[in-house]
């Protein structure tokens, strides 16, 4: 019996985790939307191509979570997307309702699924989506560092001229501008990166990656990234649907690890068959250390403003 994904929101992101799940061939697909006709139509149309692409997997569009009923993973991308000049924390209340109601119909047909969230402001809506779920911490799991990695090794690969599969990194700290790129753990093919670029050149890149987000919006305008964040996403699908355990970033909720407490903040995760299994512990530099509190106290204002509706949850 083949797995189920429920993706929610029909939208660039959500359509693009359809495509690669089901490319993959990694689980049958349901695609949710509150606009009538779209996810039916893009449901159909990926599935169309699956003949092309030797996947033999279902897809299927709909307006209700029925269908969505014991789904393994839910993959959450629906919410309003970013547009030039507004910040992820802009979008806090305008997501926290969307987030919220999507998450309490998911949670109720699929109470066993992994919740993996994609809408933005990534860590304050993990937040959301374990209150309103009332899962336990290892099944809510937010997709940040692996995209923001993802930048990061791109920025790296072209400096160097390298192929991306060489660069190791990891990015830390919540998916903002305060986010830590660690380039003390950086290395090509094992090679320190501090040893191959200098020190300016590496800065500009680190800069780069923390205004990735924000560099796409200038471009396309009306939108935000779709293409990565899908594929990070599904990544982190494939890990715990295949037991890879894979140790990739993602924002996992910190109960005292890096010294931080009760905050979704992105951190080296293994992501097994039961979802977050382990939660890495970096030693860090004091200045390192600094990045990281900083970044997790950008997220505790957007917790601290939503905390008394998730007191009442």
């Amino acid at each position: 019996m083949r797995k189920k994904i429920t993706v929610i929101g029909a939208g660039h992101v959500g359509a693009s985790c359809a495509v690669r799940i089901a490319d993959k061939e990694l689980a049958d697909v349901v695609l949710v939307d509150i606009v009538e006709g779209v996810p039916q139509g893009k449901g159909l149309d990926i599935l169309e191509a699956c003949p092309v692409e030797g996947s033999d997997v279902s897809v299927v569009g709909t307006n209700s979570y029925e269908e969505t009923k014991d789904s393994d993973i839910v993959i959450m991308t629906a919410g309003f997307p970013r547009k030039p000049g507004m910040s992820r924390d802009d979008l806090l209340w305008k997501n926290y309702e969307i987030v919220k109601s999507c998450v309490e119909q998911a949670a109720k047909y699929s109470p066993n699924a992994f919740l993996i969230l994609v809408t933005n402001p990534l860590d304050a809506m993990c937040h959301v989506a374990l209150k309103v779920s009332k899962f336990p911490k290892n099944r809510v799991i937010g997709m940040a560092g692996i995209l923001d990695t993802a930048r990061f090794r791109t920025f790296l690969a072209q400096a160097l001229d390298v192929s991306v599969e060489s660069i190791v990194a990891f990015v830390l700290g919540g998916h903002g501008d305060s986010m830590v790129p660690l380039v003390r753990y950086t290395s090509v093919a094992g090679i320190p990166v501090a040893d191959l670029l200098d020190q300016e050149t590496i800065d500009k890149i680190v800069e780069r990656t923390r205004f990735g987000g924000g560099e796409i919006v200038k471009y396309l305008k009306t939108g935000s990234a779709y293409y990565a964040p899908s594929s990070a996403a599904v990544e982190m699908a494939e890990s715990i649907l295949k037991d890879k355990k894979k140790v990739l970033p993602c924002a996992a909720y910190l109960q005292g690890e890096y010294g931080i407490q009760d905050l979704f903040v992105g951190v080296p995760v293994k992501l097994g068959a039961n979802g977050i299994e382990k939660i890495y512990e970096l030693k860090l530099s004091d200045e390192e250390k600094a990045a990281l509190q900083k970044s997790a106290s950008a997220v505790k204002e957007l917790v601290d403003v939503m905390r008394p509706k998730l007191d009442e949850l």
